[in-house]
């Protein structure tokens, strides 16, 4: 029998613990990483969201912009099938990449334009719904629910901005 170290667990992140239906929780975790997205970036200078960071070789403020172009593809091109640009032209170095004369605000602004259209196409929708075609899908085969593209969303989300930054997470 393992001893106690009378260390506390670190209560869940995200939604309440009472939560349990499928569609708040995962709106409530994107939302939920969207948010420390904001809090690991809150208080940097605009040079430290400029810099890279080492050994991933992208910046703060590249993070972000990349997150702004995964929202994009994976709801508006994807699952709305909107005829929008899906990927910058100059491939990942672009995506990743931010330009000395592009305003910070310019990225930040960007990148909140790009949540707010996905909360407003997915408002209405149902986890089944299927992606309409024409955009990134082109075949019904092809198409997956909105269920599925929230959870990758959100997987990207988790990989990019982890958890918490205190010792107990």
């Amino acid at each position: 029998m393992q001893q106690s170290s009378g260390q506390v667990p670190a209560l869940l992140d995200g939604p309440g613990v009472d939560v349990s239906d499928a569609r708040e929780l995962l709106f409530g975790y994107l939302e939920w990483y969207r948010e420390a997205l904001m809090r690991k970036i809150s208080g940097l200078s605009d040079g430290q969201l400029r810099t890279p960071v080492d050994p991933l070789g992208w910046s703060p403020l590249g993070l972000i912009q990349h997150l702004g172009w995964v929202e994009r593809r994976w709801i508006r091109w994807g699952f709305a099938a909107e005829d929008v640009l899906a990927y910058p032209p100059g491939g990942d170095e672009a995506e990743w990449g931010i330009p000395a004369d592009r305003p910070t605000a310019e990225v930040m602004a960007a990148y909140r334009d790009e949540v707010t259209a996905t909360t407003s196409l997915v408002a209405a929708a149902g986890l089944a719904d299927k992606a309409r075609l024409g955009g990134r899908f082109r075949a019904p085969e092809q198409a997956p629910s909105l269920g599925r593209i929230l959870f990758h969303l959100l997987q990207e989300y988790a990989r990019h901005v982890g958890t918490s930054t205190s010792p107990e997470n």
